[in-house]
């Protein structure tokens, strides 16, 4: 399937959400998106201004404003980017030539990626073991100076005895990709045991069989962890079609920069953006409006790592996502829409901390948390795996997010009466129709269209072509 994403020129004026969306022809490819950080109640509307934030806010009377992407700063207070220079990588190369190898599975390639863009900041590479436990049991790693960061999920890389038996004493390795290519070199290297059932039972709060990122990336990984510094030779790319949406940290940055962002509200999805989902992005950025702030830029940000089986897969949410914006139910002008490049890990209130925090490095300071965030049903009872209101409840209170704001939601749903999304009123609550990511599916997979209004006809046309190649492709063909 070809594969687009809109999004608009450049811009360093407001565009007011209710105007018209810019033709599909003046609209130019770039990528990225996140959830604006939400707080338990309005005590936002009370928080400093950008422009008075900080001394390089200041600006002589009659000139015109200077609005940085440094409107929060990268955790460690500088973000952390691990790609070697051009003109060292020859060398890198010629040194991983005599370095023991260690072979990245596809979730630890992703893992790599994260890291060398600076979205972990300020890890330097994968957890030594000191780091690993600081995760673990706390949520968070305290730097040199006495300071905590977030750092709620551990980021590590497992081996296996015969791989540590092969580095031996050696301090350095080369780590190769899935294809076999050298991707990074990692430097002054620590091995410690990989306790499993221990690294489960703290991370997801359950050691329940049939958990998808354990399937996926821990139960058959290694007895062994090892952690070190990175040096990344070359950006890592995936060849899919969809690099180009793949902004760093630093590109984030840039470019709201570049469009004279006064705030940055961020939004976390891994499924297809209905009409409740831009409900709630286009009232954040109307509050946001009414706090006084003159342009505040959407950052919607899909997760493009490692996702479960029934989820949609992320070319068909990224030409999904794009024709949102091409029907003007997101205005093209005011959002960045860019691929977040971490796996998902399914762990609710710890990783919302993990999603949360990775958008502060990217330059956002406004996060939207919703109902359930990183939760799924229990895999073997019939109930949700986490309470769905502790997510907001943990981000309002999470150590080392504190200069993150917060934006509870109420939640959206199908108004009967209305014949539209709108936010839940408990006093009519027989007239709300609550459409679930497994009845959304459900629709797409049967050819029965959703209610009017649920989501914008280009964009479910999308997810019904794509339930209908997949029984295409599981229809037997008669021989």
């Amino acid at each position: 399937m070809a594969t687009h994403l809109l999004t608009p020129p450049r811009i360093h004026h407001t565009t007011s959400p209710s105007s018209s969306p810019i033709p599909a022809s003046r609209l130019r490819a770039t990528a990225s998106l996140a959830h604006p950080r939400l707080l338990s109640h309005l005590r936002l509307a009370t928080a400093r201004h950008p422009h008075s934030a900080s001394p390089r806010h200041h600006r002589r009377r009659g000139a015109m404003p200077v609005v940085r992407s440094s409107l929060i700063d990268p955790d460690g207070g500088a973000l952390v980017e691990l790609v070697a220079p051009l003109d060292r990588v020859p060398a890198l190369r010629a040194e991983a030539e005599a370095l023991p190898r260690v072979r990245l599975g596809p979730v630890d390639l992703q893992w790599a990626h994260v890291l060398a863009e600076g979205w972990a900041s300020p890890l330097r590479g994968f957890m030594r073991e000191a780091e690993y436990l600081q995760s673990l049991h706390f949520n968070c790693i305290r730097l040199p100076d006495g300071g905590l960061v977030n750092m709620s999920l551990p980021i590590v890389l497992a081996i296996g005895d015969a791989e540590k038996e092969q580095i031996g004493d050696k301090p350095d390795v080369a780590l190769q990709g899935p294809d076999g290519g050298v991707v990074a070199i990692l430097r002054r290297v620590e091995i410690y045991p990989h306790n499993k059932e221990e690294r489960i039972a703290r991370t997801f709060g359950t050691t329940a069989p049939g958990l998808p990122y354990v399937d996926e990336a821990i139960a058959s990984a290694g007895n062994w962890l090892i952690g070190g510094d990175l040096e990344v030779l070359e950006p890592i790319k995936y060849n899919d079609g969809l690099d180009h949406y793949r902004l760093s940290p630093r590109q984030l940055r840039n470019e709201f920069d570049k469009r004279g962002a006064d705030a940055v509200f961020a939004f976390q999805l891994r499924n297809p953006v209905h009409n409740g989902h831009a409900l709630l992005m286009n009232d954040t950025r109307r509050r946001l409006l009414e706090m006084g702030y003159k342009n505040p830029i959407l950052l919607l940000h899909p997760l493009g790592g490692f996702t479960k089986a029934d989820d949609v897969p992320l070319p068909v949410r990224m030409e999904q996502h794009s024709k949102v914006l091409e029907d003007g139910v997101l205005d093209p002008e005011t959002t960045i829409v860019s691929i977040f490049p971490s796996p998902m890990h399914y762990a609710g209130p710890t990783e919302v901390q993990w999603h949360a925090k990775a958008r502060i490095n990217a330059g956002a300071n406004f996060y939207i948390v919703g109902r359930d965030p990183a939760g799924m049903g229990h895999p073997t009872e019939k109930r949700d795996l986490y309470n769905p209101d502790h997510g907001k409840k943990v981000l309002s209170m999470a150590p080392g997010l504190e200069k993150l704001n917060i934006l509870p939601f109420k939640v959206a749903a199908y108004d009967t009466v209305a014949k539209k999304m709108a936010f839940f009123d408990p006093s009519r609550s027989q007239d709300f129709l609550f459409i679930s990511g497994t009845k959304m599916r459900t629709f797409a997979k049967s050819g029965e269209n959703p209610p009017d209004g649920f989501m914008c006809p280009g964009g479910w046309k999308v997810l019904v072509d794509y339930y209908n190649s997949l029984q295409a492709e599981a229809t037997p063909v008669p021989v």
